[in-house]
This record gives C-alpha cells, sequence and structure tokens, in this order.
C-alpha cells in the first residue's frame, strides 16, 4: 500500500538525518534532503525537484520566490517535469472543448515515493505516475512514469514511460530546468553552436545555428531540435560551470523571460537562466505498446577558476 500522508511517508520512507517529509501551510507534501553529498528539496506535486546544492557550491537550481506552492497550480522554478506534451497543448479540444494544461498534466498531479535509500554519499529517490481521473479525462489512462533521482555531487535526472495501451503512445516531455546564475547578462551557454533554432519570441521563425556561444541580451524562448549534445552554463561572475549531459533527448530549450512574471519577481529573471532536456515537436516520442522510453540528464558542477 502507498504511503499517502506525512506520517506513513516518515515511516516508510525516512531517513535519520538525511530525509524527512513536510508539509507547507497550503497542504503540499514535500522531502528535505540532507545527504553527505549535497542537500535538496523535492515536492510529491509533479515531482518536483526544487533545490539541489552539492556541498561546498552555491545553490544549483533556482526557484521564485513569487511561486505559488498550492494545489492544482504549476510551481515557477526547480525542475517542471513537461509530459505528456510540451507548452502549449497542440489539442485544441482536449477538455471540455479547451487545450489541456501548459506542459501536460504531470507538474500539477502528486506523485507516488516509491523508493528512498542512501548509497555512499548520495540519496537515490523513486517516485511514480499512473493514470488519475485527470489524465483519463485528457485521453492517457494506459501509461505509467517512473521519475528517480540520484542526488549527490553530481544530480542524475531519469524519466521512464511505460506504454500500457495496445496502440502506440505519442509523448512529449521535458526537465524544464531552472539553474541559477548570479546575472544572466555575463552567462554563455556551449554546445549549441552548430544547431539551428526555432525562435518563439519572433513567430516560430526557423533561424541557422550561430556557430557561437549564446549569450543573452533579451527574452529568449529557443528550441533547438534534433540535437543531443551536452550543454555548459558559463556563469562567470560565480566563477563556475554547470554541464547539462543528455540521452534519448534529442531537443534543448533554452529560456529566459527577461521580465517580471506573476509569480517571479521584478529581478529574479536576472539569477535564472533554462537549458531544458526535452524531448518535442519533431522529436516527439511514439512508444510502441508495451515498450518503455527512459530520458536522462546528468548535472555536474565544477569551479572556473579565480
Amino acid at each position: 500500500m502507498a504511503a499517502t500522508n506525512l506520517s506513513e511517508l516518515n515511516t516508510h520512507f525516512g531517513l535519520a538525518g538525511v530525509l524527512a517529509f513536510h508539509q507547507t501551510p497550503t497542504g503540499l507534501i514535500y522531502a528535505d534532503i540532507t545527504a553527505p553529498a549535497a542537500s535538496a528539496r523535492v515536492y510529491l506535486q509533479g515531482a518536483h525537484l526544487a533545490a539541489w546544492q552539492p556541498k561546498g557550491q552555491q545553490p544549483v537550481i533556482f526557484m521564485s520566490r513569487e511561486s505559488d506552492f498550492e494545489p492544482g497550480k504549476p510551481i515557477r522554478g526547480g525542475v517542471p517535469l513537461a509530459f505528456p506534451w510540451f507548452a502549449t497543448d497542440s489539442k485544441q479540444d482536449r477538455v471540455d472543448g479547451k487545450p489541456g494544461p501548459s506542459h501536460g498534466f504531470a507538474r500539477i498531479q502528486d506523485w507516488t515515493v516509491a523508493f528512498a535509500a542512501l548509497a555512499g554519499d548520495e540519496l537515490h529517490m523513486t517516485l511514480t505516475l499512473g493514470p488519475t481521473a485527470m489524465s483519463h479525462s485528457m485521453g492517457f489512462d494506459k501509461f505509467r512514469v517512473v521519475f528517480e533521482l540520484t542526488i549527490g555531487r553530481s544530480l542524475t535526472m531519469k524519466m521512464t514511460v511505460a506504454n500500457d495501451d495496445a496502440k502506440p503512445m505519442v509523448f512529449e516531455e521535458a526537465f524544464h530546468t531552472y539553474f541559477h546564475v548570479i546575472d544572466v547578462h555575463e552567462v554563455s551557454v556551449t554546445g549549441l553552436e552548430p544547431t539551428s533554432f526555432i525562435d518563439k519570441t519572433d513567430n516560430f521563425k526557423v533561424k541557422p545555428a550561430l556557430h557561437a556561444p549564446l549569450r543573452f541580451t533579451g527574452f529568449t524562448d529557443r528550441i533547438y531540435g534534433s540535437t543531443t549534445a551536452t550543454c555548459v552554463i558559463h556563469d562567470e561572475l560565480a566563477k563556475r560551470k554547470i554541464t547539462i549531459e543528455k540521452t534519448n533527448s534529442n531537443t534543448t530549450v533554452v529560456f529566459n523571460p527577461w521580465k517580471e512574471l506573476p509569480d517571479m519577481g521584478p529581478d529574479e529573471w536576472h539569477e535564472m537562466l533554462c537549458v531544458e532536456t526535452v524531448n518535442a515537436g519533431v522529436n516527439a516520442v511514439t512508444l510502441e505498446p508495451g515498450k518503455t522510453h527512459a530520458m536522462t540528464a546528468h548535472i555536474t558542477v565544477e569551479n572556473a577558476g579565480a
């Protein structure tokens, strides 16, 4: 039987001094993790990683100080999990004649904790999502998703989707990771130099590859398709590099709103940059009956010298 409340979660999965479950005043349950190599926080709603800080490092994950921690509302910052579609729902009449929620239903559903254990100085945690009333209403009732986190000096996120239907399942997916930077004006991203992109800030025009590191001077929302490249965020003011390696992901999205958002303060956009591990658009996944698909992101941090 799944643990469904704080007492059961702490009894079944709590680890003294390492992993404890708590609840916000609004009712969201989260896990605070203090592993030997890193601290982290994971909300059960959306299996949402809200913090990861390796020992001796500044926080790596950005969280908005204005985020709504409300049941059924997306959390701004951290690592939202997009599934089974990315960004705007392409099916305009999915529910009651309207499209489904942005980035799908997975990030606003409660996931189930399935496993937690300390291995060496890393915390391993697994959460699962199966069909719900919400997913059923949107046409997804024969699937399973498993999200595995390895939290230590590096961070590994793995999302496995299983198709239990008798027909193929088409879906999109993303780790919509918000990274913490000192000032996005002084940041560059390498790894995407040879790749053309769809510019969502310019009517979805296809733009040619820049053949240069990506720097930020304004609203940025770019979809780099058919790329498996490792990306590196060079945070010059923090004197560090954040490396994002990925497997079974063929899309990378880079985003910064360059302005205040309803759930993000007026200056907070200076402190964040999304480099997202994605399968979307032409890289959407078609999963045959009885098969599984696993997408992984492996994130490491290193000092870049004085």
